[in-house]
């Protein structure tokens, strides 16, 4: 009785795995744990979010270009091009002091973020056109999740603590897409991604109150 209450529920949630290679399987579940450590890492406010996130993002590149799944591929390309950015940017020391500690988004950056949301909504929906894949209402989604981690990941780059309100927003939206999409082991990384998010906007907020008081 338990196994038949069990079987029916991992088909529910793994059964899609059936359809995958094994190295694909192990390829995602990399690129999951390495996905977590680097949100860990900038949860704590560490560069080893850079590199971590890096490889997480090369292998996601590979695996969702081979699904066909052309939002969520520019997603990661675009993240590992702004990791690249951000770990120049916060590498940059004066007197062995960061010049760019966590701060709040200023007038120019929210006018550029502005812009990137509104031109990243433009850009990948007219590369669903291009490749057809206009087909489902997921891509209206993917559309709106892609501009909203655009923006999250370059507010992060440039280490802008509302980064953090990007990443809650589209964390939640994309648990039961990618569920839904069948790679049901990204979405429980979501569900993970989006309660660090929400400890990471909380320990950012901490330390930004702090060298404000000082």
């Amino acid at each position: 009785m338990i196994a038949a209450t069990i079987n029916p529920l991992s088909d529910f949630f793994f059964g899609q795995y059936t359809a995958y290679s094994a190295q694909d399987i192990v390829l995602e579940i990399t690129a999951v744990f390495l996905g977590l450590a680097s949100v860990w890492y900038a949860k704590q406010n560490k560069i080893a979010v850079y590199p971590t996130g890096m490889i997480s993002t090369a292998i996601f590149v590979y695996l969702l270009w081979k699904w066909l799944l052309l939002g969520d591929m520019l997603i990661n390309a675009y993240y590992f091009i702004m990791s690249a950015y951000g770990w120049f940017y916060w590498l940059q020391k004066k007197g062995g002091q960061s010049l760019h500690p966590i701060a709040q988004i200023n007038r120019t950056e929210t006018l550029i973020s502005i812009g990137l949301f509104l031109s990243s909504i433009i850009g990948v929906y007219q590369v669903y056109l291009y490749f057809d894949l206009w087909t489902s209402w997921t891509a209206y989604i993917d559309t709106f999740t892609t501009a909203l981690f655009f923006v999250g990941m370059w507010l992060m780059a440039r280490r802008k603590i509302e980064h953090w309100i990007f990443w809650i927003i589209g964390d939640v939206i994309s648990v039961p897409l990618y569920f839904y999409k069948g790679l049901t082991i990204t979405s429980l990384q979501y569900i993970i991604f989006t309660f660090i998010a929400i400890y990471g906007y909380r320990a950012w907020k901490q330390d930004l109150k702090l060298r404000l008081a000082a």
